[in-house]
Parts: structure tokens; C-alpha cells; sequence
């Protein structure tokens, strides 16, 4: 008997060599036309790039890493040989006390600069360039049980003594006059230190709260000293900065990220922001780097509900400010919320912009600008803004990845050359886990084979990708299935697997994914009674209403029921919402996000979501949950909790027991199930039988919860387990 592998089993980890970059299938190509901006070469200070698409700055937890800098080596290796004109560090903390949490490099300690150094020669190697991001998190830094270099405790500083929510009852201490002048020479120490490891350039980290920012803002320098008190005071601390790192590496590039716009009520207007440019103009910089708001903003910024090119007005004013001053060849780099290079094109086009920064976009895609300027964009895996496996892990310490690209970060784990042996690999469902596990087997040479039993692929991603500001869910489906094809994988549509199809396999990862439970609730046979894969495929008719489950499926088809479905009316809302300037330049722009499903947009009102117990829109995203909520409870739609019981539904009506123990009716002229999922794994017995080695991973192994980044994860660690 051949046992089954298990899918979370720990792939051992292979030693990369150097040399060694992703195997790809696009022919170099000329530019296409419709790229043509983005992929013009330009200068940046003395570097002279080959395109105009920086991979911002992301933390990773690689930076760390006790093995000498190879892991994080791997991952930016493969982001330069991608086509990446410049990357940018992940935050290397310029002192102890500038540390965000254990997970932050400091120059000088632990090896961390053997690791950069390692890094850096990757970089290179691939004909890369790359800038050391300079940090300081001020009172951000979480230091609960963190000790400096001489193994005592770990102070947050910050201008004024004062904490923010996440701080966890750490209030910072406020830094004395001649402790601001150390912080200062602290950043010029670290710029020089980058220097001589050889990175390319440093950027300057004052943008979304961190330290610099902080010393910006009226809401966190309450000094009345040489370095707080007026506008002009609150903005030396930038000044000296930029001056003294200017001054340490004369020959480097310098570059400085700043917010946009706080979205903080009472800190920097754009007025204080404007005047901040234009001192630092004068200073020697390269380019200034617009970001967005506070981590603390209650204004959501990089979430998937952000319409596209939100923040782009923001970055266009800065530019502005530029152009008009004295220095206007210092270069504007605009960021956020842009997910491949024809929303970079857009941006571009007009020359205000000289460059953008796409930071989770190469998570998804390594390859995403070769790829690109290749003339084939079908094949980009697309970031969806679910921020689940990257924002939400670094921002509790767990090490970053991706949910559409499970292999990021852990490149040097799963490295992509091909296989020794190809095998005949056979994958039973083409939803996320399904096409995570067949792209992978496909790209290092074995025959695979793709089992779909609808007539499309997605599975859940073709689901999710109906949910208003959601439709970007539709990308990565499409690369795979673009992928499969320049690969030479056969994909059955329509077409159940049978054990006698996958008899003769050499490994068969199961990915069948899940099926609505079933409810069983007096009425539920009713016709107006639909499982959430019918409302979300085939529409719901006019009427109230109810939604049993308030887990992430009941508040994501909540959204469904009440959203409009054309983006551009949903950032005119979102303007109007949060009132701030938002871009429609790059809304409703790319196929992949126009909605298939033809739908009735309700009123709030006319919707109930109920829960028995627990979260409402519990499995949804750490940074993401409170925005969906807020977005149903903006419209309106009524939640329920706690409920007891439910009793029977009616043509109508959903009769509850609610918490008080009471019998209530709940309007509803139809009844959506989201009442959770049934594991699909019927061919398991069978395939054990058969002596065929297998996998079960995804919604197909554990149906408790909808988890996709825990499936396309297992899919990838089963795949390698079975097929090395």
C-alpha cells in the first residue's frame, strides 16, 4: 500500500545555487505599445534603470533568518531577474530602540550584515539594483519582551509620550533634545553602513506613522522645543535627516517615502506636507516616494475594497509641488493599490509621475514585469489585496508569503528548476489549492493533468471574484490557465475525476475543494432557498433578504446583495465616504474585473446576516475584516447575533429564536445558506485502494473553515512531496 502523503508535511530544504533564476516561458519581446512609458529606461540619482517599476518596500521576516542571507538572497534574486528596476528592503531598523518588533534587522547586529551583503550580491548578480529602506518605528515599535544588543529591555521613543492602540499599554518615551540629535546621526550611521555592504541607494522611511512622520504630525509631537511648536519645527527632524544621510553617502542614491496624506484627523494637512517637499528639495534627493496614511488611519488604504489607483491624486500633487519648485528633476514615485503594469502605464502616461512602486504585486509574481514587457500580461498572477498571507502575518510577527503564490518567500525552499525525474501529475480540482499545485508541477516539467468537474475554473476564487471589489480574484485564475496552456498541461472541464482516470497516475493531489452544507430547517426545500453558490452564480431575485451564517461567505454575499457592481460608482462612494480625493483613472479599466453575474443591488436594509455565535465575517483577513464590516454597516444591512435557534423558514419569512429566547420573524422574501462547507474527498477510499500515492490538502482535507492561503500552501507542499 502506498500511504498517504500528508499535506502539511515539512519539504526538506534545498540549498539554491546563485546562478540559478525561475524557469520561464516568455521570449524576449519588444515593448508592447500599450507599455511603453513603463517600460522606458530613466535615472534615478546615478542608477540608470531599465524600466520604471520599483518593488516597494515589504517586511518579510526573511531579514532575520540565521542562515546567512540565503533565503532572503533567493527572493529578491528572483524579483530582479523578474525585470524589477529597483527593489527596496524591508525596514533595517537604523538603532535597537528603532526596531518594529523581534523580526527587524539592525545593521550590525547578529549577522545582519553579512546578510544584507549576501542579499545585495543577488541582486546584483541578476542585474538588479537595490536600495536599503532606513527605519524607524518610533512608537509603533511592539517591544514586549525585547531586549537590545546589550540584553536590556528594548524603550519605544517617540517625539511625545504618547502610545496607539496596538502598543499593548506601552507608552513610549519621549526623546530628549540631544536623543533626537543621536536619532539623526543614527540614519546617517545606517546610510553609510549600506554603503559599504554595497547596496545601490538607501530610502528614508516617513511615511505611514513611523518615526519621521510622527515628528511631522501636531497628533504626536506636542514638543515646544527646537524640534516641535510650530509647523516649521515639526518638520526639521525630516530635514536633518535627509541632510546627514545626504552627507554620509554622497554617491549613492537617496531617495525618501512619505505619506501622501495621514488620513489622520488633525495631523499634516497637504499644506504641511507641500512645504515639507519643498525644504527637502534643496537637500540632495533623488526621488520622494508618495505613500498613504497611518497604520492607525481608520480610512482603509491597501485592502482589495479600495478601488484601484486610489491614491493616485495624492502622488500627482506632490509631483506637482515638484515640477513648480527649483528641483524639478527630483523624481515622484506613486504607490498603493495598483496591481500590474497597465495600471502603471496609466499612471505614467502623462509624464507628471515618473515611477511606480508595486510591493505586493511581486509577491504574486515574481516575473510580473518581464512578463509584462514580454507582450504576455495573461500570464501575471495577480494580486488580489486580500492582504491574508502578507499584511496580516507581518503584522503579528509570522513569516510573509502569498496566497495566490505560496512559494513566495520560500523560494529557497521550493526552488523552481526542473525536475530529474518528470512524473505524470494529476490534480483533482481547479480551484486556488488545484492550479496552485498543477502551475507548479507544470513549470518544472512534469505532465500534468488538471481535473475540473464544472465547466470553468476557480472553484471559490470564481466565486469570490462576483463580490463588489473582489474582481480582481478573476486574475489569477486567468494566468493559470494561460500558464497551463504555454506549459502543455491538459485540463478537463466538465469532467469528474473517476479512480479508474487517475489509476495510472504517479501523484495525484486531491484539491476537489468543498460543497455547501446542508440545513437541515423545516422549509429549506423551498424554492426561494438558495445555497450560496447559487446566489453568487446565478443572481437573487428582488426582495428582502436573510443570510444564514455571518462568517466571511454570509458578509461577502452580503456585499453581493447590496453593492453595485461597477467600480467606478463604487470609488465615488468611497470618496465620499472617507472624504478624500480619489482617483477613477484606473477603475474598471482590465476585463478581468467586470462582474459576469447579472444581479439585483438592493438596499441595506433589505438584507439580515445572522450568526449563532462567534465573529461576524470571522475568517476574513486580520486587516481586512473591520473594513468589510464597516462597508454592510455603512449600507445598512442588519446583523444579527446570537442567535439560538433557527426554526423554520416560510414564504416570507426566517423564524428565529433570538438571544433573549424570543421567536422572531425576519423578513425574507429569499434565504441564503452560508451555513459552511462539506469536505468534496469521495475519491480518498478509492485511491487507497488503487495504490495510487496522493494528497488530500485544502477544503478537501478540512472543510471547518474556508481557508485559502492554509489550501494553496498544502497544495504546494504536497505537489513537491509527491513529485520532487
Amino acid at each position: 500500500m502506498t500511504a498517504v502523503v500528508p499535506p502539511a508535511a515539512t519539504v526538506p530544504v534545498t540549498t539554491v545555487p546563485a546562478a540559478t533564476v525561475p524557469v520561464t516561458t516568455v521570449p524576449a519581446a519588444t515593448v508592447p505599445a500599450d507599455l511603453r512609458t513603463v517600460g522606458s529606461p530613466w535615472t534615478l540619482g546615478p542608477l540608470h534603470l531599465p524600466n520604471r517599476v520599483v518593488m516597494g518596500s515589504m517586511h518579510t521576516g526573511l531579514e532575520v533568518l540565521d542562515d546567512g542571507g540565503v533565503a532572503m538572497a533567493a527572493f529578491y534574486r528572483e524579483r530582479a531577474a523578474g525585470g524589477a528596476a529597483c527593489i527596496i528592503t524591508g525596514g533595517i531598523a537604523v538603532s535597537d530602540e528603532a526596531r518594529g518588533g523581534p523580526d527587524f534587522a539592525v545593521f550590525g547586529v547578529g549577522g545582519a550584515d553579512e546578510r544584507f551583503r549576501t542579499a545585495v550580491d543577488a541582486v546584483h548578480d541578476a542585474g538588479g539594483t537595490v536600495l536599503a529602506q532606513l527605519f524607524h518605528a518610533g512608537r509603533y515599535a511592539l517591544v514586549g519582551g525585547l531586549q537590545d544588543r546589550h540584553g536590556r529591555p528594548q524603550r519605544a521613543v517617540a517625539p511625545s509620550a504618547l502610545p496607539w492602540a496596538a502598543a499593548r499599554g506601552v507608552v513610549p518615551e519621549e526623546l530628549t533634545a540631544d536623543e533626537v540629535r543621536r536619532t539623526v546621526e543614527d540614519f546617517a550611521a545606517a546610510a553609510r553602513t549600506a554603503a559599504a555592504i554595497g547596496f545601490d541607494g538607501v530610502e528614508i522611511m516617513a511615511s505611514e506613522g513611523y518615526l519621521v512622520n510622527q515628528f511631522q504630525s501636531p497628533l504626536t509631537n506636542l514638543r515646544d522645543d527646537e524640534w516641535g511648536g510650530t509647523p516649521e519645527k515639526r518638520r526639521r527632524f525630516a530635514v536633518e535627516v535627509v541632510r546627514a544621510v545626504r552627507t554620509a553617502v554622497p554617491d549613492l542614491a537617496v531617495t525618501i517615502r512619505l505619506s501622501g496624506a495621514d488620513l489622520m484627523p488633525g495631523s499634516s494637512s497637504d499644506a504641511d506636507v507641500d512645504a515639507l517637499v519643498l525644504e527637502l528639495l534643496p537637500l540632495g534627493l533623488d526621488a520622494i516616494s508618495v505613500g498613504i496614511g497611518w497604520h492607525e488611519s481608520r480610512t482603509p488604504t491597501i485592502q482589495a475594497a479600495v478601488p484601484h489607483g486610489a491614491w493616485i491624486e495624492q502622488a500627482a500633487r506632490i509631483a506637482d509641488v515638484v515640477r513648480a519648485s527649483d528641483h524639478p528633476h527630483v523624481r515622484v514615485i506613486a504607490s498603493n493599490r495598483m496591481t500590474d503594469l497597465r495600471d502603471a502605464e496609466a499612471v505614467l502616461a502623462d509624464r507628471r509621475i515618473d515611477a511606480v512602486a508595486l510591493a505586493r504585486p511581486f509577491l504574486a509574481d515574481a516575473q510580473l514585469v518581464e512578463r509584462s514587457l514580454a507582450g504576455r500580461p495573461d500570464l501575471v498572477n495577480t494580486c488580489i489585496g486580500c492582504n491574508q498571507a502578507c499584511l496580516d502575518r507581518s503584522v503579528v510577527g509570522a513569516p510573509v508569503s502569498c496566497l495566490v503564490n505560496p512559494r513566495a518567500a520560500r523560494e529557497l525552499q521550493f526552488p523552481l528548476r526542473p525536475s530529474s525525474e518528470p512524473k505524470r501529475v494529476d490534480v483533482v480540482g481547479g480551484g486556488p489549492a488545484g492550479l496552485a499545485a498543477a502551475v507548479d508541477a507544470a513549470r518544472r516539467g512534469h505532465d500534468v493533468r488538471l481535473w475540473e468537474a464544472s465547466d470553468v475554473l476557480g472553484g471559490q476564487f470564481g466565486l469570490a471574484a462576483v463580490i463588489p471589489g473582489k474582481e480582481d480574484y478573476a486574475g489569477p485564475v486567468q494566468a493559470a490557465r494561460a500558464e497551463l496552456a504555454e506549459r502543455g498541461a491538459t485540463v478537463h472541464l466538465g469532467r469528474a475525476a473517476t479512480v479508474d482516470d487517475l489509476t495510472g497516475s504517479d501523484a495525484v493531489v486531491l484539491a476537489s475543494g468543498v460543497v455547501p452544507r446542508e440545513v437541515a430547517l423545516p422549509g429549506a426545500d423551498l424554492s426561494h432557498v438558495l445555497t450560496y453558490e447559487q446566489a453568487l452564480r446565478e443572481g437573487v431575485p428582488e426582495g428582502s433578504v436573510a443570510v444564514i451564517g455571518g462568517g466571511g461567505i454570509g458578509v461577502d454575499t452580503a456585499a453581493f446583495l447590496t453593492e453595485s457592481s461597477d467600480e467606478a460608482v463604487r470609488a465615488v462612494e468611497f470618496a465620499a465616504r472617507w472624504d478624500v480625493p480619489v482617483s477613477t483613472e484606473l477603475v474598471g479599466d482590465l476585463p478581468q474585473r467586470q462582474p459576469t453575474v447579472h444581479r439585483t443591488v438592493r438596499p441595506g436594509h433589505m438584507v439580515t446576516v445572522l450568526r449563532r455565535n462567534g465573529k461576524f465575517g470571522q475568517g476574513v483577513g486580520l486587516t481586512s475584516r473591520w473594513v468589510a464590516l464597516g462597508r454592510l454597516r455603512d449600507a445598512g444591512v442588519r446583523m444579527v447575533g446570537d442567535v439560538q435557534e433557527y426554526l423554520r423558514i416560510e414564504p416570507g419569512a426566517l423564524w428565529i429564536r433570538d438571544g433573549s429566547g424570543t421567536e422572531v420573524a425576519v423578513p425574507a422574501d429569499v434565504v441564503v445558506l452560508c451555513a459552511g462547507q462539506e469536505a468534496r474527498d469521495d475519491l480518498v477510499a478509492g485511491l487507497r485502494s488503487a495504490d495510487v500515492p496522493f494528497a488530500v490538502v485544502g477544503g478537501a482535507r478540512d472543510a471547518r473553515a474556508v481557508d485559502a492561503v492554509r489550501a494553496t500552501s498544502e497544495a504546494l507542499e504536497a505537489v513537491r512531496a509527491l513529485a520532487p
